[in-house]
């Protein structure tokens, strides 16, 4: 299906592109927000992305699914985003006492949840969120994965091990915070 909606957009039919931006929005916001961390700069380079994906849609070779490669554009507009606004930095590894300490997430209700993992996606580092978003959230393959954000299957399977343990170590601290709150 999506071949022929490809067909139509080469051709000049901007309506056609409507398709794609129904279909893939919401992915591509979620991809954007986990790189970016701010809701404006994520909308602003979802935007971008589609912009650039309509214009370049003719040199797409469809040998990969569209997805992919459009997946690859917004991870790409991304980490450019975080370059231009000088927020882009490697941060040094997470202890790993401090992610030893077990999580009783599954003891919160789904919203409670969904919001301590989004929380403690926003506040990791660009590459460890995007990818245990990719992985865990969206379940897409390694390869699938590695299609997306260029990376060797070597470096995506450290840049996981490192963001699990990451992830523990800012979600504890997110839960000590909390509940410190609700005392």
């Amino acid at each position: 299906m999506e071949e022929l909606y490809i067909k139509k957009v080469i051709e000049g039919d901007e309506q056609g592109y409507r398709y794609f931006i129904r279909r893939y929005q919401d992915m591509a916001f979620s991809i954007a927000i986990s790189v970016v961390k701010d809701e404006f700069l994520a909308e602003e380079v979802v935007q971008e992305a589609f912009m650039k994906a309509f214009e370049k849609m003719p040199a797409f070779k469809q040998q990969s699914k569209f997805s992919t490669w459009f997946y690859r554009i917004i991870v790409n507009k991304a980490f450019r985003q975080l370059d231009k606004e000088k927020k882009w930095k490697n941060e040094p590894l997470v202890a790993v006492e401090d992610a030893i300490e077990t999580i009783a997430i599954d003891q919160l209700e789904s919203d409670e949840r969904k919001y301590f993992i989004n929380e403690t996606l926003k506040v990791m580092a660009p590459n460890e969120s995007l990818a245990l978003r990719l992985f865990y959230l969206e379940e897409l393959s390694l390869n699938e994965v590695g299609d997306i954000t260029g990376w060797s299957a070597s470096k995506l399977k450290v840049v996981i091990h490192r963001a699990r343990k990451s992830f523990y170590s800012h979600l504890n601290a997110i839960l000590k915070k909390e509940s410190r709150l609700i005392i």
